[in-house]
């Protein structure tokens, strides 16, 4: 099957709907189609999305050694294997940071033209002029949260609450050199030794590596040779490992069957409030 992102063009707004490329998309009641200009662009990602194909990046602050001191965490990451492909610890936000930031991580993971889409929120840096044409000249298409949404990132705010509800992060920062050194313990682990429940319970770089199957596999085995030995220890009968992922969503629709136009007799208009009272 065919991997792919899939990006709709909105063309039409209704109350309960919108029209994205012919296909009828119901909103849920935290959305409004006001907020969707026409000429929008949404991106959706569909089954079998691999790695390097849709990241999702934000920035967020770590208190300093005093009260109105941050330092800035930037962090790239890949949606499909949650893997953090990137990060950086600055003194500020900026739009030129930024752009430096996906440059040396797109460079980094051998990014192709026209091979990945970013998703960000709308943040000064993230919809800055700099990075919107930074963007445009490595040929990554870019999406941004819908206005108004506060959760239309869910990557990377479930990725920042992890860093900063483990029992060793700090509630400030003596330095910025500490900052760094924190990140440099943390992410490792977070690639290479957080079992993900999102992912199954695999990795990032399981998933990010191509090594989910054979992980799964090997459990597998593993879980059959338990069962084999003492099937009284398993009364719902052989065990199955969790499966991996094969598909990931940011706002997820729910999408009904295509729009279809006819000249057949329009329906009856409904009763007016009150007719049935």
């Amino acid at each position: 099957m065919e991997n792919k992102i899939l990006i709709g063009t909105l063309t039409e707004c209704h109350a309960d709907h919108l029209i994205i490329s012919g296909v009828k998309i119901e909103v849920t009641e935290r959305a409004s189609v006001d907020q969707f200009p026409i000429g929008a662009t949404l991106a959706e990602t569909t089954r079998n999305v691999w790695a390097n194909e849709l990241w999702s990046w934000d920035i967020t602050k770590l208190l300093g050694p005093t009260k109105w001191t941050y330092f800035y965490l930037y962090v790239m990451l890949d949606v499909f294997s949650r893997y953090v492909v990137g990060w950086m610890v600055a003194h500020r936000e900026s739009a030129t940071l930024a752009g430096q930031f996906i440059r040396e991580t797109c460079a980094r993971q051998d990014i192709e033209r026209d091979q990945l889409t970013i998703h960000a929120d709308r943040g000064p840096a993230m919809t800055s002029k700099p990075v919107a044409f930074l963007l445009a000249d490595l040929g990554i298409t870019k999406t941004h949260s819908r206005p108004h949404v506060s959760n239309d990132n869910p990557f990377s705010e479930a990725q920042f609450k992890t860093l900063k509800y483990r029992p060793d992060f700090p509630v400030r920062f003596g330095a910025i050199q500490d900052a760094r050194a924190h990140c440099h313990v943390f992410f490792p682990w977070y690639n290479t030794e957080h079992h993900h429940a999102g992912l199954g319970l695999l990795t990032p770089a399981d998933v990010h590596h191509g090594l989910a199957e054979q992980r799964v596999a090997a459990r597998a085995t593993v879980l059959a040779t338990a069962y084999a030995a003492l099937p009284e220890r398993f009364p719902a009968g052989l065990p199955h490992p969790p499966a991996r992922p094969v598909e990931v969503w940011i706002n997820p629709p729910k999408i009904s069957a295509p729009v279809q136009t006819s000249s057949a007799i329009p329906p009856f208009p409904l009763a007016r409030a009150g007719a049935f009272a």
